[in-house]
């Protein structure tokens, strides 16, 4: 199913502007973000093909099929509400049969860490994006060589080192396990046909040989497993990071220069003023009356630690009104099972 077949078949029943255009944050390079609800067919909602949400490529219009809209509602989801309480001026089409909803207020004491839990994964996000750019990664990957040491005098040298300076190939040695020396190997060199210490070049392990009895080793060696391991899952987030990445965002994070994505610091301190709002007033205020700073954090005009500091005190807050607000612990069930029912059995037969 497609975004044209549900306008086709008139199954679309609320659709608005969201994300920047309704918090009032958006600039010239905004997007323009398109969220909605619609209605299975009744053929098809008896049938077996359910379909939950219908997006494009981008993921820049999504329309959440009724009843997991509702089933998200009942978890107090932020994208959810969100779109539910959009500023009038951003709605762009209502059925009748979805005033009823509107008409409910449905925030709960769920939104402590509906919203919270969010907002901590934007730091997260901003956090990894710091590493990124401060810790940059070459496009020629490493191999399993590049984290093998020889002991040398008091210390260690790489063993591609140690075999150039010996004039020895790899392909020519042979690792044998040294007991009760977990990671370390006796290294062995001679006309034995031993299997390299690697056995090809994109090899993910070290290679081990049966040495014959009575042969020393050249040198002893460590192969550190663990850090290419995790080099291994590093490289792998940073170059599709890197493929992924947006590069007006990232432009921005280079521009002004505090090596944070700004647009995730933003919307932290966004969902962490709406928690505390909802908290405290039992209202929802999609649109921000703190235009100006938020767009000050976007610009990257505040330092990270500061925003990271402010958050915290945000989220100390949240935990000290929540514990008293009149709020329900969560949303009224029963009220939306049965707006759930009423609502699909109105369009049917509003489609009959």
């Amino acid at each position: 199913m497609t975004i044209q077949d549900l306008k086709d078949q008139n199954l679309i029943i609320f659709e608005c502007l969201s994300g920047s255009h309704a918090y009032g944050l958006q600039t010239e390079h905004s997007d323009v973000d398109i969220k909605g609800v619609f209605v299975l067919s009744e053929q098809q909602f008896l049938g077996l093909d359910k379909v939950d949400q219908v997006s494009d490529e981008t993921n820049d219009t999504v329309y959440y099929e009724l009843r997991r809209f509702m089933e998200l509602l009942a978890k107090n989801n932020p994208n959810i509400l969100e779109l539910l309480y959009s500023p009038d001026d951003c709605i762009r089409l209502m059925h009748p049969l979805f005033e009823q909803i509107r008409n409910e207020n449905f925030l709960s004491r769920l939104c402590e860490h509906s919203f919270g839990g969010y907002a901590m994964t934007q730091v997260k996000k901003a956090k990894g994006l710091n590493k990124k750019i401060l810790n940059p990664m070459d496009k020629e990957r490493k191999g399993v060589l590049d984290f093998c040491y020889v002991s040398h005098g008091q210390g260690s040298v790489p063993v591609a080192r140690f075999l150039a300076k010996n004039s020895l190939n790899q392909s020519d040695c042979g690792l044998s396990r040294i007991a009760h020396m977990p990671d370390m190997y006796g290294l062995y060199h001679g006309k034995t046909a031993y299997k390299g210490v690697i056995r090809k070049e994109e090899a993910n392990d070290i290679a081990l040989s049966s040495i014959p009895k009575g042969v020393a080793p050249i040198a002893i060696m460590s192969f550190n497993k663990s850090a290419y391991s995790t080099y291994c899952k590093d490289y792998k987030e940073y170059w599709e990071w890197v493929e992924k990445r947006n590069d007006h965002r990232y432009q921005n994070t280079l521009d002004h220069g505090k090596n944070y994505d700004a647009k995730n610091m933003m919307h932290t301190i966004r969902l962490l003023s709406v928690a505390e709002e909802i908290g405290a007033s039992g209202k929802l205020n999609v649109r921000r009356p703190d235009r100006e700073y938020l767009l000050s954090i976007k610009r990257g005009e505040l330092q990270y630690d500061d925003l990271l500091k402010e958050a915290n005190q945000k989220i100390e807050r949240i935990q000290q009104v929540y514990p008293i607000s009149d709020l329900p612990s969560t949303p009224d069930l029963a009220l939306i099972n049965k707006l759930l029912v009423s609502i699909r059995k109105g369009f049917y037969k509003l489609n009959g």
